[in-house]
């Protein structure tokens, strides 16, 4: 799942895919607005048929907790 969430950033953030780790702040060193991450979570729930509650949108701070987030649906 890391590496499915790591090259859709990477895709949408116009960044080295090598660079993102699940330690990568999706803000401070990503460099993602409040826009990207909107459109990065309604790609996700595209791709994978889920729904990602708005509540849950203040807990991803890092590439990590979105990946937990969706390992653990």
């Amino acid at each position: 799942m890391f590496e499915k969430v790591r090259d859709l950033l990477a895709r949408e953030l116009k960044k080295d895919a090598a660079a993102i780790t699940p330690a990568s702040r999706i803000k401070d060193d990503l460099g993602a607005d409040s826009i990207d991450i909107l459109q990065l979570l309604m790609t996700l729930e595209e791709e994978n048929g889920i729904v990602i509650p708005d509540e849950e949108l203040a807990h991803f701070t890092t590439v990590g907790d979105i990946v937990s987030y969706l390992e653990n649906l």
